[in-house]
């Protein structure tokens, strides 16, 4: 028997507003290919199937298809929620899933129990058993008595967690003593290496796991929530799998994978990584202006997909006319088809204001003031001409108003 460990889809995600609707398409026909060439049985998604709660008709449709697509190849799939997905919309179309041999665990269960799938193989014996833990919310491990057993909230979380896990082990040992058993869950583990894309989980992920937490009696752990790739601690059995396309520019270096398990005699072996191709570059330009001009130039990708464009401008001195040309340049750059799209721009300078904020004193607050005193006040740190400054000023006043009339009906 062969088993597929993935997570962190986040079908619908965009990166600075630009879809990428395109790298998950390949993504998905990636691996049904390789789903069929490997013979595999059985799919785990390990939660943030969606990346909003409340996905778009093209996000859904997109899913459904995936799934229909290998509701043909004779696979068992158990899918998981994470923190980004809604319980009630991944477990409404339950029961049709079921009949496709698809499983589905949104959220904690009523009996914990049900979050044991047994799954059986090409002769309909037990093969296997998987502990489907989705993401567990504060009430899902909290209760009055489990809060007076803790010192605070946070240790309270955590023991609700290793808890919940043994309980699913004690049932196992009891139940399958001599069936191997792969464990799920959506959280955050001590040690692990994020970036910047995941969403901080139980009170600012203080409440992160120990790998001690998840017992003996699992056979391996397939986890989600955190996009890198990665092995916690020296257990090559406890892992990540990680997401399958980059979701934030300091995910930009990582090797996408999912991973593959086998099992002989009874025994799951050493996992095997497979690297996710890649569609997309993700590039950061750094330098001053010029240098930032020069390399934008003269880039060019081996990429199927257009590639994304981070821009770092270093300068000594902070001007606004620097600022207007790195705005020019984005623009410039999507009028022309390169292949190429600047999805963000930031600007470091040794001297000078960056920031409206800094141009109040210590005993004055953005948060206190209007906003034409706020575009007054930006105003005074710009070189402007009188005709210009005026032109900005009579442009704001009208925008302005429009707000107000607009904010008033």
């Amino acid at each position: 028997m062969k088993i597929l460990h993935t997570a962190d889809w986040h079908i619908g995600k965009s990166l600075h507003k630009q879809p990428l609707q395109d790298q998950f398409a390949l993504f998905f026909d990636w691996l049904l290919e390789l789903i069929q060439t490997e013979s595999v049985d059985v799919l785990l998604v390990s939660g943030d199937v969606f990346d909003l709660a409340n996905p778009s008709a093209e996000d859904r449709r997109m899913y459904y298809r995936f799934l229909t697509q290998l509701s043909g190849t004779g696979l068992k799939i158990i899918i998981t929620g994470g923190n980004h997905d809604s319980v009630g919309f991944l477990n409404a179309p339950k029961e049709l899933l079921d009949t496709l041999n698809i499983t589905v665990i949104g959220g904690a269960t009523d009996r914990i129990e049900d979050e044991l799938i047994e799954v059986h193989d090409k002769h309909g014996d037990l093969a296997l058993v998987v502990a489907a833990v989705p993401y567990l919310r504060d009430w899902d491990l909290r209760s009055k008595a489990t809060d007076e057993q803790y010192k605070n909230r946070t240790e309270a979380i955590r023991g609700g967690i290793k808890l919940h896990y043994k309980k699913l082990a004690d049932i196992c040992e009891k139940k399958y003593p001599d069936t191997p058993v792969i464990a799920m869950g959506h959280l955050t583990a001590v040690g692990a290496d994020r970036s910047e894309s995941e969403r901080d989980i139980h009170v600012g992920n203080m409440a992160a796991v120990d790998t001690s937490y998840f017992p003996d009696t699992f056979d391996y752990v397939a986890l989600g929530h955190i996009h890198k790739p990665q092995v916690l601690g020296s257990n090559p059995f406890i892992r990540y799998s990680g997401s399958p396309v980059p979701l934030s520019f300091s995910e930009k270096n990582d090797d996408k994978s999912i991973i593959l398990l086998e099992m002989k005699n009874g025994k799951i072996q050493k996992p095997e990584v497979f690297a996710v191709p890649k569609h997309r570059e993700l590039k950061k330009l750094t330098g001053n202006l010029e240098t930032v001009k020069e390399k934008l130039s003269a880039y060019t990708s081996e990429y199927t997909l257009a590639s994304f464009i981070e821009l770092e401008i270093i300068e000594p001195e902070y001007s606004s006319a620097i600022i207007r040309e790195v705005e020019n340049l984005k623009f410039e750059n999507e009028q022309h088809e390169k292949g190429v799209h600047i999805l963000l721009s930031k600007g470091e300078f040794q001297t000078g204001q960056t920031y409206t904020a800094d141009l109040f004193n210590a005993n004055e607050h953005i948060a206190d003031l209007s906003p034409p005193e706020v575009f007054a006040k930006r105003l005074e740190a710009e070189e402007l001409s009188e005709e210009t400054h005026a032109d900005l000023v009579d442009a704001f006043r009208e925008l302005y108003e429009l707000a107000q009339q607009a904010e008033r009906a």
